[in-house]
C-alpha cells in the first residue's frame, strides 16, 4: 500500500505574479491604467518561475528573467522603457533591442532605466536631464538602451599616447618614448581596469551608481544632495569615489535611496552619504543647521552639506541586511544584525531594527516629483 505524501512533500504550488497599487501609467502591467486595491494576477508574459528580478521607478516597471530577457511597462514619455518610442505601455513588453544581450540586473530611476548585462556592460535609456544616463554630450533623452563608457584618466591617456608618440620627432631610444612604452604596457595594472567589471547597478531619483568586482563605486547624474560625494552639481559620466572615502577598503555591497546611498566594505563597515534632512544617514552632520539655512536660499543651484562625503556610523558596523525606502522624500534605511556581530561590536539593543520595506503612492505622481526634487 502506497503512503500518501504529507503536506510538506506535496508538489509546490504553481508560481504566479501579482501586482497592485498606483497604476496611472500602466506600470502594474495589467493592461489598463486604473489603480488596483487588491492583488491581481498578471498574464503569463513569461514563466513566473523564471522571474529573476522585479523593480520599479517613478512610473515604470521592469522584470528580468533567468534567461536574461527584459520586460518593461508603464510610463515612457522619456523613452525609459527602451522600446524605441515614447508611448506608455500598460502591459509587460519585451525589450526587443536587447535580444541577444542577456540582462543580469536592472534599476529604475524616476524617469530613466539602468541595465547591467551578464558580461558586465552597463546600458541606459530614458531622461538624461542631469546626466543620469552617463552618456556625455548625449541628447536630453534616449529611447533605446546605449552603452555607458566608464571613462577615467587612464582611458583618455591610453587614447592619446599613440598619437603623442607619432607626433613627436624623437629617436627610438629617447627617454620620452621609453616612458610612453612603459605606461602603455603597465597603465592597466595600476588602475585595476583590466580585471574589473560592473557587478550591480543602482538608480536614485536622478542619479546612478555601479559597483565593480574590484570593490570600486562609480556614480553619475544629479548631485543636488551630495549623493555623488563630489563638489560638482552633477556628473555627466561615471566617476569613481576614491578608496580613501571608504577607509581604503573594498566595497562589497551598495544600496541607493531616492537621494542618499549606503555602502558596506569588506570588514563590515557601513558608510552613508547624500541627503540627510530627515536623518536618513544615521549620523549627525556637523554643519546641519548651517546647511538647513543654506538650503532655503532659492538662488543656490545645488544645496548640499559640505561634509556629505561617505562616513561610517560605528553602530551600523556588521549589519547583515539593509533595506532602503527609496520612493519617498523622507527616505529611510533599515539595518539588521546577527547576534554574533551585535556582541562583537557592542551595538546597543536600542539601535537594532528589523528589516521591513513598504512603499506606497499616496499623492499624484506629478506632485511627488515636485516634492522629491
Amino acid at each position: 500500500m502506497e503512503r500518501e505524501p504529507s503536506a510538506s512533500e506535496a508538489a509546490p504550488a504553481a508560481a504566479a505574479l501579482f501586482a497592485w497599487g498606483a497604476n496611472s501609467y500602466g506600470q502594474l502591467g495589467l493592461g489598463h491604467k486604473e489603480d488596483v486595491l487588491l492583488p491581481q494576477q498578471l498574464n503569463d508574459f513569461c514563466k513566473p518561475r523564471s522571474v529573476r528580478r522585479i523593480t520599479g521607478g517613478g512610473g515604470h516597471s521592469a522584470v528580468v528573467t533567468d534567461g536574461g530577457d527584459l520586460f518593461v511597462c508603464g510610463l515612457n514619455k522619456d523613452g525609459q522603457l527602451g522600446l524605441g518610442h515614447t508611448e506608455d505601455i500598460p502591459y509587460f513588453t519585451p525589450c526587443k533591442s536587447l535580444f541577444g544581450c542577456p540582462i543580469q540586473q536592472v534599476a529604475c530611476g524616476w524617469d530613466f532605466t539602468i541595465m547591467l548585462t551578464e558580461n558586465g556592460q552597463v546600458l541606459s535609456c530614458g531622461s538624461n536631464s542631469f546626466g543620469q544616463l552617463g552618456v556625455p554630450h548625449g541628447p536630453r533623452r534616449c529611447v533605446v538602451p546605449q552603452a555607458i563608457e566608464v571613462r577615467t584618466l587612464a582611458h583618455d591617456l591610453l587614447k592619446c599616447l599613440p598619437a603623442l608618440a607619432e607626433s613627436l620627432p624623437l629617436p627610438p631610444l629617447c627617454p620620452v618614448c621609453s616612458v610612453i612604452n612603459v605606461i602603455q604596457k603597465n597603465i592597466f595594472s595600476f588602475v585595476g581596469l583590466e580585471n574589473s567589471k560592473a557587478m550591480c547597478v543602482l538608480a536614485g531619483s536622478d542619479h546612478s551608481a555601479s559597483l565593480t568586482d574590484a570593490g570600486e563605486v562609480y556614480v553619475w547624474g544629479s548631485n543636488k544632495h551630495g549623493q555623488l560625494a563630489n563638489e560638482a552639481a552633477f556628473l555627466p559620466v561615471p566617476q569613481k569615489i576614491e578608496a580613501h572615502c571608504f577607509q581604503n577598503e573594498k566595497v562589497t555591497a551598495i544600496w541607493s535611496g531616492w537621494t542618499h546611498l549606503v555602502a558596506q566594505t569588506e570588514t563590515g563597515k557601513m558608510f552613508t552619504w547624500g541627503r540627510a534632512d530627515y536623518g536618513q544617514l544615521g549620523r549627525k552632520l556637523e554643519t546641519y543647521e548651517g546647511w538647513k539655512l543654506e538650503k532655503q536660499d532659492s538662488f543656490l543651484p545645488c544645496s548640499r552639506p559640505p561634509n556629505s562625503m561617505p562616513s561610517s556610523p560605528h553602530c551600523l558596523t556588521g549589519a547583515t541586511e539593509v533595506g532602503i525606502c527609496s520612493h519617498s522624500p523622507e527616505s529611510c534605511s533599515w539595518f539588521k544584525f546577527c547576534p554574533r556581530l551585535v556582541q562583537e561590536h557592542q551595538i546597543p539593543a536600542r539601535e537594532l531594527s528589523i528589516h521591513v520595506h513598504v512603499c506606497a503612492h499616496t499623492v499624484p505622481l506629478e506632485q511627488e516629483q515636485e516634492m522629491w526634487k
